[in-house]
């Protein structure tokens, strides 16, 4: 049986995202407000690019990283139970609350994709993902170089700018399936044109879940978010599944220690 998609929203998000369904946003649906203007500061590694500095299909993440943001929501999208889960509109600057660490490092510009295929590879746990990029020269990203990648030194909440725009990446999509049978939503690289992070990583929100790697007992965490009505912003971590784990809307990419 089909639910309604607000009812199978919860559930899913409740599933896949290891939450209670009373902290989970409904697909709430309307308008949203155009995307903030390009905030990317004068110098910001989008700019610093070099030949000689990443591989092919890899991007130069190059600046100052906050290790702790302070974003100010102006208005939320989704009426209560399921408030501050998803922010139509942010206060267009971020507050950094630690010292700055300065970051070089390359990403893949897309998130992993077989060969021969044309949708980002998922169902893949932490461990073979880290052994996957193992085998291609590379790493799994640590949790701090993936957050850098997606929202710049200005530290924007979303890849494209400070205001939620469900046009911009594969995100907020309601027509999910039935229990037990996710419907397969995953967009190939040449969509979504607009879903850039200001160095021009592509799909890191939306599209499909991605393994990062986070210091400590507990390494394998999750950030961008998939297709689902979900947080999908560069900061949002779910952190409650094992390296074994692996799902249908879960997926990872790269990174590698930049030449100098």
């Amino acid at each position: 049986m089909v639910l309604p998609n607000s009812k199978f929203v919860a559930l899913v998000l409740a599933t896949f995202l290891g939450m209670s369904a009373r902290t989970l946003g409904s697909a709430a649906s309307g308008t949203l407000p155009s995307p903030a203007p390009d905030r990317t500061p004068a110098g910001n590694g989008a700019t610093r690019t070099g030949p000689a500095a990443c591989p092919p299909g890899m991007q130069l993440a190059q600046g100052s990283y906050c290790p702790e943001v302070e974003h100010t929501c102006k208005a939320w999208m989704d009426p209560p139970p399921y408030q501050n889960l998803r922010c139509s509109v942010y206060a267009p600057t971020a507050r950094c609350t630690k010292p700055r660490v300065e970051k070089r490092v390359c990403v893949d510009r897309e998130e992993h994709i077989d060969a021969g295929e044309t949708l980002p590879t998922v169902s893949v746990s932490f461990v073979d993902a880290k052994a996957t990029c193992a085998k291609e020269g590379k790493r799994l990203c640590k949790e701090d170089e993936w957050q850098f990648a997606c929202e710049g030194e200005d530290m924007r909440p979303y890849p494209y700018g400070f205001n939620r725009d469900s046009s911009a990446c594969n995100i907020d999509q309601t027509k999910l399936g039935t229990i037990g049978n996710l419907r397969d939503l995953r967009a190939p690289a040449t969509a979504y044109e607009r879903c850039l992070s200001p160095f021009g990583v592509h799909n890191m929100t939306g599209n499909v879940d991605e393994w990062v790697e986070r210091d400590g007992a507990h390494p394998s965490v999750l950030h961008g978010g998939w297709w689902l009505p979900g947080r999908n912003r560069c900061r949002a971590t779910t952190a409650e599944h094992g390296p074994d784990y692996t799902a249908k809307q879960v997926g990872f990419r790269c990174c590698k220690d930049a030449a100098p």
